[in-house]
This record gives C-alpha cells, structure tokens and sequence, in this order.
C-alpha cells in the first residue's frame, strides 16, 4: 500500500459536490461547493475523506505521522481538469494553413482544396504507429502541464480501415503507458477522403460495413463521431453512421453545426447523442431540442477564436436549460492548444460563461460528456485522487488572470504527476 497523502489549508477547495446525478444545468453550473480551509485525505490513488483542514485533523488525528503532508495554504484546489474533445492522434502540422487564414482563405476553402483535414490524413497515414505514439504522448505530457488528467481522443485522420485502426491502437497504447485516463472515439466519418469524391455513398457504406465492424472487434472505440457539415456528411448520411454504431454499442456523439446552420443539433436531440460538439451556428430549435432530450453540448471557444469566428451562445444554451461542456478541440488544423485554462478563460470572454460556470463545464459536466463522472470530475469520497493545485486562491482569479498556467501541482489517481 502506498502512503496516504494528506493535502490540507487550501483558500478553497472547490469539490464540485452535489447530491444530483447527472450533468449539471441553469443554477447548478454555479454551484461550486467550496470548502475554506479545505482538506482531502488520499489513500491508494482514491479520495477517502472531504473536509475542512480541522475536520480531517480530527478524524486522522491518529494517523498523521504516516502520511504525506501537503501545505496547499493560499492556494486553490479543484478537480483534474477533464477535455471532452480533442484530436490526440495525428501526424504532422498545419501552420501554413494558419497563413492562408490570415491571408483570406476560409476553412472550407481550404479542406475543397486538398488541404485541412484532407493534409492531416496524408500524413497521419504515412506516420509509423510508434512514432504517433511518441508525438501524442508529448501533446498528453503538455495536457497534464495545463491541469488536465483525463481526455478524450478521436481517430479520423485516418480515413479508411488500416489507418483509423492505426490511430485507435495509438490512443490504446498511450492508455497503457501514460497516466492520463484517454476515452476512444472513432471518427471514421470526419471527412469524404479524396479517394472518395464523387462516390460519397461509398464512404458511407465503408464506414458502416467494415470499418464500425472492425473497430467493434478489438473494442478500441467507446463512442461514434460524424462531421455532419454542409459538404462533408448530410444529416442523413450522419444518422445512418450512427444508428449503425449503437448496434456495435458505440455512444453516438456529433460536430454539428460548427460552419453552417445544419440540423445537427435537432439529429442529436433525435439519435439520443451524449453530446454535440461546436454549434457555433446551432439554431434556437436545436437548442431547445437538446435542452429537452438532455445532450451535452461541448463548446470550443478556442477553435471559434483560431477561425476567427464568433463563439457559440454558450450563455443562451445555458440559460435555455442546455449543460455545457468545454474543450481545447486539439488539433492540427482549427485548434492546436492543449490549454484548458485559456479555454477557461475564453468561455467567460467570448461566451459570457460565469467563471463557476467555467470550472464545472471544465469538469464535472466535461466528464459527464465522456461517461466519466463516476471517477473523475468532482472531489467526493470513493472516486480518483484527480487533483489540481493552483497557483491563485480563489476560482475567480483563475479565470481573471486569462492566459497564464497557473498550475502548481497536479495529482493522477493520487500520484504527483507535476
């Protein structure tokens, strides 16, 4: 048994604790459960006990001289931050595609073309499996810098059987090796690849007859994404990707409406998605409809600012009854952070989220949008010693003093991983 930790006298611990299930919505976004003077006892990578420093004083007054003693005095606590969509696996860089932005070329413009994510597949697929590993795990090694310990990580730069595989393996082997819990998507259906143009049907019929069987088969995928867009895949063609995933048992999640107003948030709402990602241009029905059937929408405040594009109305959804996720969105293209903290800061900015807010779709709500909540998300009795030392006293200064890492310390199942 390893020695139990003690980490004691923070300003505010900030558990994130609440007796309700589920992600949280309106109100409870702001609820933040801070404890002053907070306390957490740690034994064997699980969080034992909860509470104020005199609390926890009293109830191990026995068993002080055994564990490892933490000062977090003046410092904020909160749970390891939880990214809910991001890109892991990919070969490669973009940064001239950043130029042409610049210059006056759209996104899309740029994908017609042959480049965006059509580039990325190039050279995902001629990158080794091993050396994949080796620039993933630096992109997991800096997430952890920023105060993240559990992401999500998507294949889709692959673009046919051998390759989505290839990114899927990846994302395995970096589960095995690298302390970050990371949660497999497979996005099989992130683009039309160029070998499939003009036979888009093909693709489709690709995807759900042999790639979805395959990835099944070596159980290397817990949910199905689709890049449902106006010139990638139609609401229809979207839905039939993923009904065809429930039957292999992967939780459909879906890009929607990020470029264009498209009926991807209302094909959420009826596929019973876990979550829609983006919805920079996501309509009032769509939002009302996801309100209702209770889909997560995962925003991603630094993809609209990479683009140059107004954010989502991350208020709006939030006032309608919609819970909120956030997430860096890392990727080689629209994207290519892997700091939660800005992200942070850019839902108060440029979606007026509050700073509470912020920290639970950070979070709590980021682990619900990944079926995480039962670990990690929130600091509660029985679930991981995933934990966060900040370099600031209160939540507010964390979202206040916007692009610095304020990361002190940072705990993975009750191991310093920082």
């Amino acid at each position: 048994m390893s020695k139990p930790i003690w980490i004691r006298h923070a300003a505010q611990l900030a558990t994130l604790a609440q007796s309700s299930k589920g992600p949280r919505i309106k109100e409870q976004m702001s609820e933040l459960s801070i404890l002053k003077d907070g306390s957490l006892w740690i034994e064997d990578g699980i969080i034992e006990a909860v509470g104020t420093s005199a609390q926890l004083a009293e109830k191990y007054k026995d068993r002080v001289e055994e564990a490892e003693i933490i000062d977090a005095t003046g410092h904020l606590i909160t749970p390891g931050l939880v990214d809910p969509h991001t890109h892991l696996p990919y070969g490669g860089s973009r940064e001239r595609e950043f130029e042409m932005r610049l210059e006056g070329a759209t996104y899309m413009e740029i994908m017609n073309a042959g480049g965006g994510i059509h580039s990325t597949t190039r050279m995902t697929r001629q990158t080794p499996e091993d050396e994949l590993v080796v620039q993933a795990k630096r992109r997991l090694d800096s997430f952890l810098k920023h105060g993240v310990t559990t992401v999500e990580a998507k294949s889709g730069y692959g673009l046919d059987v051998e390759n989505e595989l290839k990114q899927l393996r990846v994302v395995k082997r970096l589960n095995e090796e690298h302390p970050t819990d990371i949660i497999p998507t497979f996005m099989g259906a992130h683009a039309v690849p160029v070998e499939f143009k003009g036979r888009e049907e093909d693709y489709v019929d690709l995807i759900i007859n042999e790639m979805l069987p395959a990835v099944a088969s070596e159980k290397l995928a817990v949910f199905n994404d689709v890049f449902c867009e106006v010139g990638v895949f139609t609401p229809e063609q979207s839905e039939r990707i993923l009904e065809a995933g429930k039957k292999y048992g992967l939780i459909p999640k879906i890009h929607a409406d990020e470029i264009e107003p498209y009926g991807g948030a209302e094909l959420a709402a009826k596929i019973g998605a876990i979550s829609a990602e983006h919805l920079l241009k996501a309509s009032d029905e769509g939002i009302e409809k996801m309100a209702e059937a209770g889909v997560i929408a995962c925003l991603l405040p630094a993809t609209a600012l990479f683009l140059r594009e107004e954010a989502a109305k991350g208020r709006k959804m939030i006032d309608a009854g919609v819970p909120v996720a956030i997430s860096t969105d890392c990727n080689p293209g629209s994207s290519p952070t892997t700091s939660m903290p800005l992200v942070m800061n850019l839902a108060c900015i440029s979606m007026r989220i509050s700073p509470a807010e912020a920290l639970t779709a950070a979070t709590y709500n980021a682990a619900c949008a990944i079926g995480m909540e039962e670990k990690v998300g929130s600091l509660e009795v029985g679930k991981q010693a995933d934990i966060v030392l900040w370099n600031v006293s209160n939540y507010q200064e964390l979202q206040y003093l916007f692009g610095v890492n304020h990361v002190k310390s940072v705990w993975k199942k009750g191991v310093s991983v920082i």
